[in-house]
């Protein structure tokens, strides 16, 4: 069994954040079958993101917080990938805290958040409705995706907010026929429903959740056109976006690794050929390195080129903007393809459970559903490069 040294301390800056995930790969990597079949992360896994500085890396530097760049959090969640996916999956929605702390105010959020180590989760878009009542808002609702439910310590969900009557409230800030907030609430103040029963991720416990008519205050509600911190993670929305493809490029870089390996020990059942001699062995795998690697340059080369301008205060060109969305899309596209490839190329051992490639298919199919790897995402960036207007609050 391998284990991960536990920290002296909780890791408090980048470099050390990045080189404790990586000690956790291998325990990850032998981890992983039992977190598939918990359907949820075990709670010494959690406890590894947690005591690894994982959850404390956006926070804020004025707390006493690493606030790791927008690259730095995506390298991270692609090292926790290359050892198992829905850990990363969950620890890319936890480290949401450091971000969505932002947008309440300071005294507010302080008090939420007394720790840097607390892990956020929660389904923003506004599947629920919220009456505003005095002091606060009445909650209605029930949303999907809540991964890592089962372990954080406040959870969001996004809604309209409406009247008495029901009537749609006018957003106040940009006179929208709409407004959208976030509430945010314990996990016991919901009801919790068994619905992660899926084809992949099932690590990640994505579970449904609801309320009915629950009183939130308003201080613990926000905007994502109301930030109260300025600064790269604050000054655009998709902050909380930018991380996500960690996960399919560190996944990818697993299968690749995983495949290269079997690859020195392998024959050709057909030929009596070893692969790491095959054509067509070598050329695949020569085929996939390149497709990852230009992949992986343009997640971070868009990631430096906006947060270098977010950071400057320069204006972000129309083209620039809709860059990360598009390079986003292209990993978890060209992810799937890596996988779904190499899975052919081993061909029938990859079906069976011991097979990581069986788990890296199915989890790739998954993350491939997220509204970010839509087909509509170049839709919407598409009529944005070719002179519309985006009606997207995160580009």
């Amino acid at each position: 069994m391998t284990t991960a040294l536990a920290p002296t301390a909780v890791p408090d800056t980048a470099e050390a954040i990045l080189a404790h995930a990586r000690t956790l790969v291998p325990v990850l990597r032998e981890a992983s079958a039992r977190i598939e079949e918990n359907r949820r992360l075990p709670a010494d896994i959690v406890a590894l993101l947690r005591d690894g500085g994982v959850f404390r890396a956006a926070m804020p530097k004025t707390w006493g917080g690493p606030e790791l760049t927008s690259m730095q959090q995506c390298e991270l969640i692609e090292t926790i990938a290359t050892g198992d996916p829905s850990t990363a999956w969950c620890a890319m929605i936890g480290m949401g805290s450091g971000i969505y702390s932002g947008y309440l105010d300071d005294s507010v959020a302080r008090e939420m958040y007394p720790g840097l180590d607390l892990a956020n989760s929660g389904w923003i878009y506004p599947q629920g409705r919220a009456v505003r009542v005095e002091g606060g808002y009445r909650l209605t609702g029930r949303w999907k995706f809540g991964s890592g439910s089962s372990h954080c310590d406040w959870l969001g969900a996004g809604c309209l907010v409406v009247d008495e009557n029901g009537t749609p409230e006018a957003d106040p800030l940009t006179g929208a026929d709409t407004h959208w907030r976030v509430m945010i609430a314990r996990p016991t103040e919901y009801t919790f429903h068994d619905t992660w029963h899926t084809t992949g991720l099932a690590g990640s416990g994505s579970q449904d959740y609801s309320c009915e008519d629950l009183f939130v205050p308003a201080e613990r509600s926000f905007s994502f056109g109301d930030p109260k911190r300025t600064g790269p993670l604050h000054n655009s929305p998709d902050a909380i976006l930018r991380k996500m493809p960690g996960i399919p490029l560190g996944m990818a870089r697993a299968a690749l690794d995983h495949v290269r390996e079997m690859a020195a020990h392998r024959t050709d059942r057909e030929t009596g050929t070893p692969w790491a001699q095959d054509l067509r062995i070598q050329s695949t795998i020569a085929r996939l390195e390149g497709e990852l690697t230009a992949a992986r340059a343009g997640v971070y080369t868009t990631l430096t080129t906006q947060w270098n301008a977010l950071s400057g205060g320069t204006e972000l060109t129309d083209d620039a903007r809709v860059a990360t969305a598009i390079a986003r899309h292209h990993a978890f596209r060209t992810a799937r393809h890596i996988v779904q490839t190499l899975f052919d190329l081993v061909g029938g051992s990859s079906v069976y459970k011991p097979s990581p490639m069986d788990r890296w298919l199915r989890d790739a199919y998954t993350m491939n559903q997220h509204a970010v790897a839509q087909d509509s995402i170049l839709q919407l960036t598409g009529n944005v490069l070719l002179g519309g207007t985006s009606t997207s609050p995160f580009f």
